[in-house]
C-alpha cells in the first residue's frame, strides 16, 4: 500500500478528531485506532495484552467508568446492554501508538502510524503557538489594564473640573464677625 493511497483513506482531519486530552495526556482509544489498523478491537487489546512489558502506564492506561461515562457522552459511544461495550476502553499516548506499530505486522500499520504521528506533531506544533498568543495577548491586557487604569483617572479628574464650584454653606449657629 502506497503512502498516497493510505493518506486518502485515512485524512489527517479523521486522526486530529480521534486524539483527546485525558488525565493531561493526548490520547487515542483502542477503538479508533483499531479502525484506523483495520484490525478488530480485541485484536488490538490481545496483541498488547501479549506484549504487555512494551506498554507501561506512560504508555497506555484503562480509563475509569466516569471518564468513560464522560466519553460516553461525547463521542456517542453506545451504553452497556445496548450492544456496546462491557468494559471501558484504553488510551494510548504518543508513545504507546508509536510501540503499537512494533506490535502490529503489517504495511497498513505502518504506514497510520506515520499519519498518526505526523498528527500528534501537528497538534503539538498548534498548541506551541497557541501558548505564544495566549502569552503575548496576556502582555496587551495588562498594558491595557494600564492604560484604562490612566484613563479613568483621567476622567475622574475632568469630571471633578466640569462640576460647579460648591456653595458655601452657611453656618448654623452663633458667629462672631472679625
Amino acid at each position: 500500500m502506497k503512502a498516497k493511497a493510505l493518506h486518502s483513506v485515512i485524512p489527517l482531519e479523521v486522526v486530529e478528531r480521534s486524539i483527546y486530552l485525558i488525565r493531561g495526556e493526548k490520547v487515542m482509544l483502542d477503538a479508533h485506532l483499531a479502525r484506523l489498523y483495520g484490525v478488530e478491537v480485541a485484536a488490538l487489546n490481545r496483541a498488547v495484552k501479549r506484549n504487555a512489558l512494551r506498554f507501561p502506564e506512560d504508555f497506555m492506561f484503562q480509563l475509569t467508568p466516569q471518564e468513560f461515562a464522560s466519553l460516553r457522552g461525547q463521542i456517542g459511544i453506545s451504553k452497556i446492554g445496548r450492544g456496546g461495550r462491557r468494559y471501558c476502553p484504553y488510551a494510548f499516548t504518543e508513545q504507546g501508538v508509536a510501540m503499537l506499530s512494533s506490535v502490529l505486522h503489517s504495511e497498513r500499520a505502518v504506514l497510520v502510524n506515520v499519519a498518526i504521528m505526523r498528527a500528534f506533531v501537528g497538534l503539538r506544533r498548534m498548541l506551541a503557538s497557541n501558548e505564544s498568543l495566549a502569552r503575548k495577548l496576556a502582555e496587551l491586557e495588562h498594558k491595557l489594564e494600564a492604560h484604562d487604569e490612566g484613563i479613568r483617572s483621567l476622567f475622574d479628574a475632568i469630571r471633578e473640573l466640569m462640576e460647579p464650584p460648591a456653595k458655601p454653606r452657611r453656618q448654623i449657629g452663633f458667629h462672631a464677625k472679625d
